[in-house]
């Protein structure tokens, strides 16, 4: 089974350093290159598990449960796909749903593993986590800092250059049409 890279780093990174904001930009990323107009794609069910992760930790637990929530409305509907990319869709949405329902009692966070059926899969990502001298499985720092509030410290120059560009271009165009 091929699997694409940005799939296994995100499983890397969502299981050996839970940098859930890390795995977000690696699989949108992919998501835009392969998929950017199916908003309910399977890619974009696993950026929402992230991402809905992420909140949680943070303290965030609206909007950890809202996005969990779409997640698993999300991916519900995946079935196929999830078992492609190696993971037990049954167990993986009964896990969410666990999940969700703890977000919703208002109870701390805790680092969840996604249910990887293949063992293939699964001995390789493990294999790749230990080469960059990740421990598998390994719970979530909380106090860690700089990883809960990782959104703060990432280079938004690009996307600000991005921005600017498009306010330019639109003014232009009102200009035009004066």
């Amino acid at each position: 089974m091929h699997l694409p890279e940005e799939y296994l780093s995100f499983l890397v990174h969502f299981h050996g350093t839970r940098d859930y904001f890390e795995c977000h930009e690696i699989l949108e990323e992919y998501w835009k290159e392969t998929a950017p107009k199916e908003r309910d794609s399977h890619w974009v069910g696993l950026i929402q598990i992230a991402v809905a992760l992420y909140h949680d930790r943070r303290g965030n637990n609206p909007g950890a449960s809202r996005t969990l929530a779409k997640a698993i409305s999300n991916l519900r509907l995946k079935e196929d796909e999830l078992q492609q990319l190696g993971l037990d869709s049954e167990a993986l949405i009964n896990l969410l749903q666990h999940t969700h329902e703890r977000m919703l009692l208002n109870e701390p966070y805790k680092s969840i593993n996604l249910p990887i059926k293949d063992p293939d899969l699964l001995a390789n990502c493990q294999s790749l986590c230990n080469q960059e001298g990740y421990t598998w499985g390994i719970e979530s720092d909380c106090t860690n800092l700089e990883l809960v509030n990782r959104h703060l410290t990432r280079d938004r120059s690009e996307v600000i250059l991005e921005r600017n560009r498009q306010l330019s271009h639109r003014k232009l165009k009102i200009e035009d049409h004066s």
